[in-house]
């Protein structure tokens, strides 16, 4: 099951790469679930003021939003570069994927100090490759 915070950040991979509104097509399409799905999800994020949704034209995520978002994607990176830089996970991004909506931000700090995170993050995740581009080389699987 999908979180808000999974949302969030999918839309602000979406409309970072678009320089523009996500449709919710594309949302769906990023989470694996179906556009009725993502728009009750929308719905919701639009009512806890996280995001804008104008029919037809798409979803853009409001600053609130977008700090929302860049603290999750910086999470999903720590826990990836944890998972394949420290622990040697091959199914890392999945793994990731499956653990993101259950760390919590105290857990994530302490990894963090584990991964010696560089500063650019959360901008050092790769949306081509679906990862941190901060990970060991060779560890990302194409």
């Amino acid at each position: 099951m999908n979180t808000a915070d999974q949302y969030l950040k999918a839309i602000y991979l979406i409309q970072s790469g678009a320089d523009g509104p996500a449709s919710t097509g594309e949302i769906a399409e990023r989470l694996s679930v179906s556009p009725a799905s993502a728009n009750e999800m929308i719905g919701k994020l639009e009512e806890r003021g996280f995001a804008e949704h104008e029919k037809y034209k798409g979803v853009h995520l409001t600053d609130e939003g977008i700090g929302r978002a860049r603290d999750a994607l910086q999470t999903y990176c720590i826990i990836e570069r944890f998972l394949a830089n420290v622990l040697g996970v091959e199914e890392f991004q999945f793994e990731a994927r499956e653990m993101e909506s259950v760390i919590d931000e105290t857990v994530a700090e302490r990894i963090d100090t584990i991964i010696d995170r560089n500063p650019e993050c959360p901008d050092c995740f790769d949306p081509e490759t679906d990862a941190c581009s901060c990970l060991d080389a060779g560890e990302i699987a194409d």
